[in-house]
Parts: C-alpha cells; sequence; structure tokens
C-alpha cells in the first residue's frame, strides 16, 4: 500500500472523541462520516452522549455499508460531570460541551486522542492531524489553533476579561490531547503557590472566573494554558478553519497555501442559511452517496453550490474550501490509501 507522503508512519491507531446532546445527531454522524471516509487506517470513536440518543445514533450507524463500518470502531458512553456539578457543567457554554474537560478521567486507559465538536468536518484524512502528535515536545501536552490569526482583529484581545492564551488565545472545537500527559502534569495557577493537577485545577478555575468567561470550556482551556504555555502545541488555522477566517476577507494564511484541511462551522453556520459556502460543504457530505462516484456525487454538486455562494465573503474563496479535498481525490487516484476500489472514477479531478 501505498501512503500520502505528508502522512507519518501510525505509532498507535486514530483515536477521535466527540460529546453530543440536544438536537446534534444529524452533525455528528455527518462529523464522523467525513472522517471516516477518508480515513487510511480504522478509526477508534469515543461518542459521548446523553443516553437518551443512545439508541438513534447506534441505529444510524448500523445502517452504513460493511465497507465503512468495519473502518470505525465506536463505543458510546453517557454524558457525566464529576462531583456533583452536573448542571453547571452542562449548561457552562453549548449543551454538554465541557465534557471534553473531563475526558483524561473519563478514558483513563487512553493515551491521546482528538477531540472534536459536532460542527467539524474533515476534508482531508484524519490522519494527517493525528501525525501532529509526533511533532509534539517533550513538554507539550495538547494542539490548539489560535482563536484568531490577528490579535486586533481577534475576540480575546479586544473583549476577553481573563487570562489567555498568546497574543489572540486558543480555538478549543479541535483538540489533539495527549491524556497521559494531561493526567500527569501539574499546573501552575493564579489561584496557589501550588502547582495542581488537571482535576484539581477545573473546578477552582470555573468558581473563580465563572462571571467572566463568556466562551464556556474554552476559556477556562485558555486561562490553564496561559499560565502553563509551555505545555501548547499550536497548529495552524487550516486544521481548524472557522467562518472569522473569511467573512471579512481571507484571514488563514495557512490556507491561501495548502487550502482547508478541517472545516469547524461554529455558530451554527452548517445548519443555517448565514453562510451558505460552509453549509454547501455541510450538505455536500451529508447527502454524499456511501459508495458513490466522488467526483460525480460529491464533487460536482459541491462546486455547483459553492459557485451559487460566490456573492459572499466566504463563497469567493471557494477554491481554499475545496483545495485539501480535491488533494485527498487525487490521492486515492494515486492509490496512496489503498481504497482505490470504495470510490468511483477519480480521473477528473
Amino acid at each position: 500500500m501505498y501512503s500520502d507522503p505528508e502522512v507519518l508512519p501510525l505509532v498507535t491507531p486514530v483515536e477521535l472523541a466527540v460529546a453530543t446532546c440536544g438536537e446534534r445527531v444529524e452533525g455528528t454522524m455527518t462529523m464522523l462520516k467525513s472522517a471516516v471516509l477518508f480515513a487510511q487506517h480504522p478509526i477508534k470513536v469515543h461518542i459521548f452522549a446523553d443516553e437518551s440518543l443512545h439508541r438513534s445514533l447506534s441505529d444510524l450507524l448500523e445502517k452504513w455499508p460493511d465497507t465503512f463500518r468495519r473502518r470505525m470502531n465506536a463505543s458510546l458512553y453517557p454524558i457525566t460531570f464529576p462531583g456533583g456539578q452536573d448542571k453547571e457543567w452542562r449548561h457552562l457554554f453549548k449543551l454538554c460541551a465541557s465534557e471534553r474537560l473531563f475526558l483524561p478521567s473519563l478514558l483513563k486507559d487512553t493515551d491521546s486522542l482528538i477531540y472534536v465538536d459536532t460542527d467539524v468536518l474533515f476534508l482531508e484524512p484524519v490522519e494527517k492531524l493525528w501525525s501532529k502528535f509526533a511533532q509534539f515536545g517533550p513538554l507539550h501536552l495538547a494542539g490548539l489553533a489560535p482563536e484568531h490569526e490577528d490579535p486586533k482583529a481577534g475576540w480575546y484581545a479586544r473583549f476577553a476579561r481573563h487570562p489567555f492564551y498568546g497574543r489572540a488565545g486558543l480555538n478549543s472545537g479541535v483538540m489533539l490531547m495527549n491524556l497521559s500527559r494531561l493526567r500527569a502534569a501539574s499546573y501552575k495557577t493564579d489561584m496557589s503557590p501550588l502547582r495542581l493537577h488537571w482535576d484539581e485545577v477545573l473546578w477552582p478555575l470555573f468558581r473563580k472566573y465563572r462571571f467572566n468567561i463568556t466562551w464556556g470550556d474554552q476559556d477556562l482551556i485558555n486561562i490553564i494554558f496561559h499560565f502553563n504555555p509551555e505545555f501548547l502545541y499550536e497548529f495552524d488555522c487550516a486544521w481548524n478553519y472557522r467562518p472569522d477566517h473569511c467573512m471579512y476577507g481571507s484571514a488563514c494564511p495557512a490556507a491561501e497555501d495548502k487550502g482547508v484541511s478541517v472545516l469547524h462551522g461554529n455558530r451554527g453556520v452548517l445548519y443555517d442559511a448565514k453562510n451558505p459556502a460552509f453549509r454547501a460543504i455541510y450538505q455536500a457530505l451529508r447527502d454524499f452517496p456511501w459508495g458513490g462516484d466522488v467526483v460525480q456525487d460529491l464533487l460536482d454538486p459541491l462546486d455547483q453550490a459553492l459557485s451559487s455562494a460566490e456573492n459572499t465573503q466566504c463563497g469567493r474563496l471557494s477554491a481554499q474550501f475545496t483545495q485539501g479535498l480535491r488533494r485527498t481525490i487525487v490521492g486515492y487516484r494515486a492509490g496512496w490509501f489503498g481504497r482505490r476500489d470504495v470510490f468511483g472514477d477519480v480521473s477528473k479531478v
């Protein structure tokens, strides 16, 4: 089997985690579909969800064709929060999004994983993002992208009423987590001269800053890495591309260079008409028929939908949106992934 030259050999299997509550089942399934569709290897997925959603999630996964279902080993877990503070953590920001804060204690036998929000879409093989673990230094225990490339235009530098990482803060929608290191490390804070472990830091930080934080668990993550910047590996915006990167013009140099690798449709833009370019990509992946022709049934409808969005700021940058996806499809044609039988003719790409 050939392999994508940008992907380092896997040392451990890719593991992915997501937390879903409320009405995000369709979004969660589309995210998982995008991850599995182009994956080079089977993925182990940890799905944290309200127990009322377990049956529907299981039934939907069972409907996937065997060819693709075998590429994902999914485990379902209930949403749980420690210490009797279930209500506070569940409603901290988006419903149950703060579950990511507790993955080190909830998945004690897991070494590393990629956590993503339900509104994330993979446009390149998930292994490419996983390969960034190999770029961690000896102190790095998590990887995140900046909230904004320009601090003058970013939210944190202008409005935050709490400490945050670096000059522009961090966005937590896509997060590389070395759980072993997160569990083992001791963290500096502004609450005690003593260093505290991860599970000792969260509730005191929440209590101190609860009236100053706007973005919930993301703000707590920013506070932690403000005081412990040496623990943070920073990756570029192409791996967490959001509406802020295009709604006022092109604001992600990495995507200008190589295209979007991971799309993050925060602020609900995947599901409404506010940003037709983001919605077009979501709908194209959601509606792509398993085993369909990747050009005729995915790229062609997507190109047509994006052409209808050319009068919007993000729509004008549609070439960035599809560049990574086209590169992935060319990889199948070259036999990089050893899965040419899964798709139809890609010679037109």
